[in-house]
């Protein structure tokens, strides 16, 4: 088990919760009473009215991006706008790269 706290997410509740991070344990929301996703112990949370921001993250989280640190820091590149997301799934469909690499690719051609 790790001693570092990670995020958790409910993405119908738009909320986040920091607890420490033990992989044998399914979370569940406060709230709504629905599992949670791990998001990693690098996620900032959106604000709760930034709608856009919610379904860009909905979209990142089910295709499995997470934000873990890395050893240079942070989890690198993120799209925060339904703008960047659209983008980069128009570049996975066209070139088949596959959805999770396209999603945090900084630059798309």
């Amino acid at each position: 088990m790790s001693h570092g706290k990670a995020s958790y997410v409910c993405l119908s509740c738009q909320v986040s919760y920091k607890q420490f991070h033990d992989p044998a344990r399914q979370r569940t929301c406060p709230n709504c009473a629905e599992p949670m996703i791990h998001a990693g112990s690098a996620f900032a949370a959106p604000r709760r009215r930034d709608v856009a921001a919610w379904r860009a993250l909905a979209v990142l989280l089910n295709a499995g991006v997470g934000f873990h640190k890395s050893c240079c820091g942070g989890p690198g590149y993120r799209p925060r706008k339904l703008s960047e997301v659209r983008r980069r799934l128009t570049y996975a469909r066209r070139s088949g790269t596959p959805v999770a690499k396209a999603l945090v690719r900084f630059n798309v051609p």
